[in-house]
């Protein structure tokens, strides 16, 4: 059986890791120890914010993995207030890692109120150009913020970080990513608690495989070829999580969890959300 699947980026044949560990809503002095669990257990890919206001325990953790920094991949991203100042944020966010460099920078939101998204981009890229970034890419964007940045600057986005779950399968978005060379990445990928992993038709599915619902979405992710950056704070759950590498969803059962998709958004909406 397969193990831990990397996927290549549209940059430089940069790999990203396709299971990653999510530290969004990790408590600051949490964050420490679970990311340094995480890694124990086998991840290999850490996605953070500037937002999260726990930078600094991923990077604590980072710094003293047993993996050598050339083999983990961290992820952090551009928070809305900062797109005209780019540069210094991503400085900022990159001294609060304590590393030299970060995997993959992302732009967290378009914030289409604003209007800036394209000189932060620029910026971005020059951040990418000066090797501090090994790749660049988008987070909540939609298929016209995806296009216009495409028109407007040189780099296409490696990737785009969306919710994404069963209810909410995000598939002309998905179709348009592959149209373009972009990878998707779900976030949300087990519906936050809200319902998804007590539907019966995962139940049917996780008698079927011995597996946990959690496990099943995760493997539908897996095989649909996204990138999923599952989160907890519990080690067992950590250690559940990354245990998907041991089966195939058939095709069948594939099709199954797609009829679950119900259009149901759970998190804010890309077009109005404008919190700076």
């Amino acid at each position: 059986m397969e193990t831990m699947n990397s996927l290549m980026l549209n940059t430089d044949g940069v790999q990203i890791p396709q299971l990653g560990f999510g530290v969004f809503q990790v408590p600051a002095g949490e964050t420490e120890q679970l990311v340094a669990t995480a890694l124990r257990a086998g991840y290999r890919h850490v996605d953070t914010a500037a937002a999260y206001g726990n930078e600094e325990g991923v990077g604590r953790a980072v710094r003293a993995a047993e993996r050598p920094r050339h083999k983990l991949f961290v992820t952090t991203k551009l928070w809305n207030a900062d797109h005209t100042r780019a540069e210094e944020a991503f400085d900022e966010s990159l001294a609060r890692l304590g590393l030299d460099y970060v995997d993959l920078f992302l732009i967290h939101w378009p914030v289409p109120k604003q209007d800036r998204y394209v000189q932060a981009w620029r910026a971005m890229e020059k951040i990418y150009r000066d090797g501090r970034a090994k790749a660049i890419g988008t987070s909540n964007f939609t298929i016209p913020a995806l296009t216009r940045l495409m028109e407007e600057t040189d780099i296409i986005p490696c990737i785009n970080q969306v919710e994404l779950h069963p209810y909410f399968q995000q598939r002309e978005l998905r179709a348009f990513h592959e149209a373009n060379g972009i990878l998707t990445e779900a976030w949300g990928p087990l519906g936050q608690g809200k319902g998804l992993l007590s539907d019966p038709a995962l139940a049917v599915l996780s008698s079927k495989y011995c597996k946990t619902p959690a496990q099943i979405v995760l493997r539908w992710h897996l095989q649909l070829g996204n990138v999923v950056i599952p989160k907890s704070v519990t080690p067992s759950r950590i250690a559940e999580n990354i245990d998907v590498f041991d089966f195939i969803l058939d095709t069948e059962d594939m099709a199954a969890i797609g009829a679950l998709n119900r259009g149901q958004r759970l998190g804010a909406d890309p077009d109005t959300f404008n919190l700076t």
